[in-house]
């Protein structure tokens, strides 16, 4: 028993020992810790500065009042031979005090041992740091105003024929968002340093113009020759552009890294399209007149090809030879050829004999009438008329003018009779309606005068009455005249003009079809008397001087049917034409000085009924 006890008691003194020992491990950090309630534990630095025991809003006071590098730290920036000194605070980098001393605050509360371990090795933690990149970014976005420059162009110039290069020259811009991050890795290493600037050049588009300068100069030495596509005369035409001309239409747009050498394309397609107005034409047959004695066509007019100038690839052909200097263009026409060209035959065209024949005359015509008379028959001398086809007066004559032969002469206009240019035109459509009614052709449209004239009722020998109705009138481009060859043969006109005995004859060639014409007219129905005179007084006449300028004419109605049999006696064809003619007022232009006019007239037989 009492040996027990011995062996007992060294055991209870290790216990207790270790007791001891445990109670000391665990009440000196227990102190501390009390001690440091709500405090920082010693040994705990911020970027340099000692926290030890400061609550964490005496800390975040204490760092914020230290500042440190943020405002301390001295960053370059240098782009070159520029250069910008700033702190980081200026760039962006702001010091977190409040979150720095909650880090400082935090540390070696987590372990037991932790405090004691503070005081054998002191830490000095990194400041919580921000970095403000858009603050940052607005500096650098500052700094490339000053920075940047745009590259310069090369470009060209124009003096007089001469063109000029000159070249271009790069220019040069900053990088933000590289340099960004570049100054980022630098602020947040917390060091001071020289930071180039991402600084990167900018190369112009086109970096040379010396070769457009050299294809434009080529092009400017000489005029632009064009040369339309031979229509088989052999004979092609030719125009030219001048080299004042082309260097007005010069420009340079760009292709690519490269300048071309263009014309001016609105201007050039106006060019063009005025000489096309002067160089197109439809294909024109040859014309023809039919010998009766040996009944074959003798060729009086060749034919001639059509031509249509293609302005867009004329427009394209014209560029490519600007974009390479040359003075030599073939345009792009379409060349059409005649239905009907100088070798066809009378049987070849089915014209074997005279189908129809009308004369009118025109005793009392002025010369100037009896010139456009002329000139408008004229174009229809030696005309064909395909199968089936349609002559109209409008598309022949085109335009009545001074410059196409036309004289001025007496026209009904707007109600009265006036001078105007191609007076006694009308001369020539009333002698194709009446070769084209009594030839028993279709009538496609007539027109009748205002009133009657009293040419279109003359007969060899005087007037017949019987004609009125049998007129027509054309005022191009308004009112025309139009019929149809409705048969499978060509139809050939000849027209002549015998001045001695003021007529005019029109004849139609072709193959009779055995048609036969009847034709009934009215007469003249409703006759209303013709209007008093008016006289007007004119001051540009000389005194005691009168003039008439209209002439009286009754007024009527006027109907005629026309009926076209086969040959085998059935009805073909059966129109009508109506006409209403005004009654016309006779008008004499007098000198002011001249007290009765009235009186005036009757001396000088003017402006009588």
């Amino acid at each position: 028993m009492s040996r027990d006890k011995k062996g007992i008691r060294p055991l209870a003194v290790i216990g207790f020992g270790l007791l001891l020992g445990l109670l000391i491990l665990f009440s000196m950090p227990l102190g501390y810790r009390l001690r440091y309630l709500g405090r920082i534990y010693p040994g705990i630095s911020v970027g340099g500065v000692d926290l030890s025991g400061l609550r964490p809003d005496e800390a975040a006071r204490l760092l914020a009042a230290a500042a440190g590098y943020p405002s301390t730290g001295k960053v370059v920036l240098s782009a070159g031979e520029q250069s910008w000194l700033l702190s980081p605070a200026e760039l962006g980098l702001q010091l977190e005090a409040a979150a720095s001393a909650d880090q400082a605050f935090s540390l070696g509360r987590a372990q037991w041992l932790g405090p004691l371990r503070l005081r054998r090795q002191p830490v000095n933690l990194a400041p919580v740091l921000v970095f403000d990149q858009a603050q940052a970014y607005r500096y650098l976005q500052a700094l490339a105003a000053q920075i940047d420059t745009p590259p310069q162009e090369a470009s060209l110039q124009r003096e007089g024929l001469t063109i000029t290069a000159r070249d271009g020259q790069p220019g040069r811009r900053l990088n933000v968002e590289a340099t960004l991050a570049d100054l980022q890795t630098l602020l947040l290493s917390r060091r001071d340093g020289i930071l180039p600037l991402r600084v990167e050049p900018v190369l112009p588009i086109v970096a040379e113009a010396a070769g457009a300068a050299e294809t434009a100069n080529a092009l400017l030495s000489a005029p632009l020759r064009l040369t339309l596509p031979d229509d088989g005369s052999g004979q092609p035409q030719t125009d030219e552009i001048s080299p004042e001309t082309l260097a007005e239409w010069l420009f340079f747009p760009r292709s690519g890294s490269a300048y071309q050498v263009r014309l001016n394309p609105a201007m050039l397609r106006a060019w063009l399209e005025d000489l096309a107005s002067r160089v197109d034409r439809s294909p024109q047959n040859a014309r023809f007149i039919f010998n009766d004695d040996s009944r074959q066509l003798e060729v009086i007019q060749p034919a001639v090809s059509g031509l249509q100038l293609d302005i867009e690839a004329s427009l394209e052909a014209i560029q490519q030879a600007a974009a390479s200097g040359k003075h030599e263009v073939q345009l792009v026409a379409e060349i059409t050829a005649p239905q009907v060209d100088e070798t066809a035959t009378a049987a070849d065209l089915g014209i074997t004999e005279l189908v129809s024949l009308q004369t009118s005359y025109f005793r009392g015509s002025s010369s100037a009438r009896i010139q456009n008379i002329q000139a408008a028959a004229s174009r229809f001398h030696g005309l064909l008329i395909p199968p089936g086809g349609t002559l109209s007066m409008a598309e022949v004559l085109e335009d009545i003018s001074l410059d196409n032969g036309y004289a001025e002469a007496l026209i009904i206009y707007n109600g009265r009779t006036i001078k105007g240019v191609g007076g006694g035109v009308c001369q020539v459509s009333t002698t194709l309606f009446r070769t084209a009614f009594f030839g028993g052709y279709p009538i496609l449209e007539r027109n009748a005068h205002a009133y009657r004239v009293y040419y279109y009722e003359q007969t060899e020998y005087g007037y017949d009455p019987t004609l009125a109705g049998l007129d027509a009138t054309v005022y191009i481009p308004l009112v025309d005249f139009k019929f149809q060859n409705d048969t499978p043969y060509w139809l050939l006109m000849e027209t002549y003009v015998n001045v001695g005995a003021r007529r005019l004859t029109w004849k139609f060639y072709s193959t009779a079809d055995g048609r036969r014409v009847e034709w009934q007219t009215s007469g003249l129905q409703n006759v209303t008397p013709a209007p008093e005179a008016e006289f007007i007084p004119n001051p540009d006449l000389p005194p005691g001087k009168m003039r008439q300028v209209d002439w009286a004419a009754e007024g009527a109605d006027v109907t005629v049917v026309r009926r076209v049999y086969r040959q085998d006696g059935t009805l073909y064809l059966e129109d009508t034409f109506s006409t209403h003619y005004e009654p016309w007022q006779a008008v004499c232009e007098y000198a002011p000085n001249i007290d009765d006019p009235a009186a005036r007239a009757r001396e000088l037989g003017l402006c009588q009924p």
